[in-house]
């Protein structure tokens, strides 16, 4: 017989995960969807969410430190729209874009999702390793200043991180602002799932992957990728995920800064997805309880984790799969991993 696991047995003390309050679509409304930074990867964000956010966000509002590159972007984005005004009341298919807004540092958090872009350490061209990682000291402070601003705040939206390394600057999160853990949820695994994608539909013996494959796990050189859930192959399910952790260093080796596909994929596709509940990829909480003690100190035994899920009222439902016993196992050094990271 078959062993079989499921994702729930990584922390059989799991506690359930829901939001503050609803999501903006389930009360009528467009989201009201704010932007820290406005780097590479915090404007390409916030492009897509522009062109594609019609119907789902009402605002996008935007903080850097930067007040031209404010400016810049609020009146390039207010600039785009489509072709006559007239088309917006007569075309049921044309909706208004979401109108840009600037915003002071005061207003970050007035919003039903906040998406973390910044960044203090993105690695040079020509660096070596996993690069991910190499910016968790210098981001980590970052996150957990504005994270500590979302809990004196009383923040009852959603603190989304976008920057890197994803999975643990969500603990980080978690830990310095109080905020529920169903709050919190790392926006990376997106682009994976479709680097996976791409580099399936080159290869014959991975074709399944696109209608049967999972993506688990982080952002990073833990990330699990099978190729059939029902038709595990461990060698190639290996094997592509190789190719899907090493996509960036190939677009690296050809002198550019892979960030395009995961604004887009994890980023873009991946909010909107969240937003509308939707299913889509992102990290969760997975663990018990946050502790704190009688200093104020926080600690939580569990880690954030990519997996397929979605919100459900104000509920958090994953896909909780029974899972062949390598793939299990594979998951779990990964869990085990960021477990011990913060």
């Amino acid at each position: 017989m078959t062993i079989k696991k499921s994702l729930r047995e990584l922390c059989p003390a799991q506690i359930p995960l829901q939001l503050r309050r609803p999501l903006p679509q389930a009360e009528g409304r467009g989201a009201r969807v704010h932007i820290l930074a406005l780097g590479d990867v915090g404007a390409t964000l916030l492009l897509g969410l522009k062109v594609l956010g019609a119907g789902t966000i009402g605002t996008i509002g935007i903080y850097d430190i930067n007040p031209n590159v404010l400016e810049r972007y609020e009146r390039e984005m207010n600039q785009m729209g489509w072709s006559f005004e007239e088309a917006e009341a007569e075309d049921g298919n044309t909706v208004p874009l979401p109108e840009v807004v600037i915003l002071k540092e005061e207003e970050l958090f007035d919003c039903d999702l906040f998406l973390f872009c910044a960044s203090k350490a993105i690695p040079a061209i020509g660096v070596k390793g996993d690069v991910r990682m190499m910016q968790l000291e210098a981001n980590r402070k970052i996150v957990e200043h504005f994270a500590s601003m979302a809990g004196a705040a009383d923040y009852k939206g959603i603190f989304g991180v976008v920057s890197d390394p994803v999975d643990p600057l969500c603990k980080a999160a978690l830990l310095a602002s109080g905020l529920e853990p169903g709050q919190i949820r790392g926006f990376g695994l997106g682009v994976m799932n479709r680097r996976a994608v791409y580099y399936a539909r080159k290869d014959e013996r991975l074709t399944s992957y696109p209608t049967e494959g999972r993506a688990f796990g982080p952002h990073g050189g833990d990330l699990v990728i099978a190729n059939s859930i029902e038709n595990y192959d461990d060698e190639l399910s290996r094997h592509l995920t190789r190719l899907t952790v090493e996509a960036n260093l190939e677009v690296r080796e050809l002198g550019f800064k892979p960030y395009l596909a995961p604004a887009i994929s994890s980023g873009t596709m991946s909010v909107l997805r969240a937003l509308r509940g939707q299913w889509h990829y992102s990290s969760v909480y997975l663990g018990e309880p946050v502790h704190q003690a009688e200093d104020g100190t926080r600690t939580a035994e569990g880690a954030f984790l990519g997996v397929k899920n979605r919100i459900d009222g104000i509920k958090l439902e994953y896909e909780d799969l029974m899972l062949p016993l390598p793939l299990y196992e594979r998951i779990k050094h990964a869990y085990d991993n960021l477990c011990g990271i913060i």
